[in-house]
């Protein structure tokens, strides 16, 4: 991984696009790091790994609802019942 500064980033942008699809580069402002530049690629796969495992999350709790015994019915109860 690569660290430059915010101002090498702003002076050189042409060459950090480029570097960023070999490596993550982070971005320093005053000796802090403030952000990551990466590849669309490494971008894409990041997205898809925490949709997936929400998907995973959003599935595992509708088993474990139907598993409780919850219906629409009640889910719609519930949820009306919020409304008011």
């Amino acid at each position: 991984m690569q660290y430059i500064s915010a101002t090498e980033a702003k002076q050189s942008l042409s060459r950090v696009l480029e570097n960023a699809q070999r490596e993550p580069i982070v971005i320093q402002k005053q000796k802090r790091n403030v952000a990551v530049m990466l590849s669309m690629k490494e971008y894409e796969k990041l997205t898809a790994i925490n949709l997936e495992d929400f998907e995973k999350f959003c599935d595992l709790l509708a088993r474990r609802a139907v598993e409780s015994g919850l219906t629409q019915e009640k889910l719609t109860e519930i949820i009306s019942e919020d409304g008011s």
